[in-house]
């Protein structure tokens, strides 16, 4: 475990933690390229000191890692994050790096994108990011009720990733489509600047999607290399049809779906190739629902 400094102490050429009021730093260097990862609300179960968030993957391919951690399920609102990165800008700490990414999911990639623009040229890659919790900009959003209900989404600095989007200069959001709360919050943070990565299926977990894949890797080489992604990223995803949280989502939205034919042979392979029990009752409902599929 890296040894415990103050701020002032905070070098790039020694690994360091920095305790702060409500967030705490993580550091270890190994290479020019500095990835910078925010807590979300998964990693928050486990207790403090803890390992940031995607550390072994970023160690394993040689990056350098500041994680951003924080202590609360709160959308890093009650927090001193934004200090804490700031007078390491401020420092000089960031200039020493190459390339700079912040990456997080869910909670942390609002935070990425919100703390993104204290670093000049930083570039962040978002997972399944909500680009607000406040009513009155988002209403559509009403998931986490407790975690919002116990933040503060009155404060107007840091409220809105949307309002960050102008001032970083390369952002690459990956969502699933289908999911319409995810969907909104993207379609808030477009840019000419800005990809849309959709995974359809991969529900508001995309980052466990990309991991179960086996795509994390490509995900992260290839956006820190072109800041975007591209064929890399896409031929590791191929395998997500692997994946049993995909299958799982991508029966229930053809379950909805007014293709019965299709779906029925989507069943059948799943059911061949893997025998997941859910796909076995979304046959059966389906031929409840239209017994004229019978003998296809």
């Amino acid at each position: 475990m890296p040894d415990e400094i103050s701020m002032r102490d905070a070098k790039p050429d020694n690994a360091f933690r920095v305790i702060g009021k409500s967030s705490y730093l993580w550091f270890e260097p190994r290479s020019p390229v500095l990835v910078v990862s925010f807590d979300n609300l998964a990693t928050l179960d486990d207790p403090y000191p803890r390992m940031p968030w995607i550390a072994r993957q970023v160690a394993d391919l040689g990056f350098s890692i500041l994680g951003v951690q924080s202590r609360r399920k709160d959308w890093f609102r009650g927090t001193d994050a934004d200090h804490l990165i700031q007078t390491l800008s401020d420092q000089g700490f960031f200039q020493t790096f190459e390339t700079v990414v912040f990456i997080g999911a869910s909670m942390g990639a609002f935070a990425a994108l919100n703390y993104a623009p204290l670093v000049s040229g930083a570039r962040v890659l978002a997972l399944s990011p909500q680009s607000t919790m406040n009513k009155r900009i988002a209403p559509f959003e009403t998931r986490f009720p407790w975690a919002v209900k116990n933040s503060d989404w009155t404060e107007p600095a840091f409220i809105d990733a949307a309002d960050a989007i102008p001032d970083i200069p390369s952002v690459t959001i990956v969502f699933d489509p289908f999911d319409a709360t995810d969907k909104q919050h993207a379609m808030r943070m477009r840019g000419p600047h800005v990809q849309l990565a959709p995974v359809p299926n991969s529900t508001h977990e995309a980052v466990r999607t990309v991991m179960k894949a086996g795509a994390f890797d490509a995900m992260l080489l290839e956006f820190i290399e072109k800041g975007k992604l591209g064929s890399d990223f896409w031929n590791a995803m191929r395998q997500r049809k692997t994946v049993r949280k995909w299958a799982r989502a991508f029966v229930s939205n053809l379950s909805q779906s007014h293709h019965p034919t299709m779906a029925l042979r989507v069943y059948d392979h799943l059911i061949e190739r893997d025998r997941y029990h859910f796909a076995m009752q979304a046959r059966r409902e389906l031929l409840e629902a239209h017994p004229e599929l019978r003998n296809l």
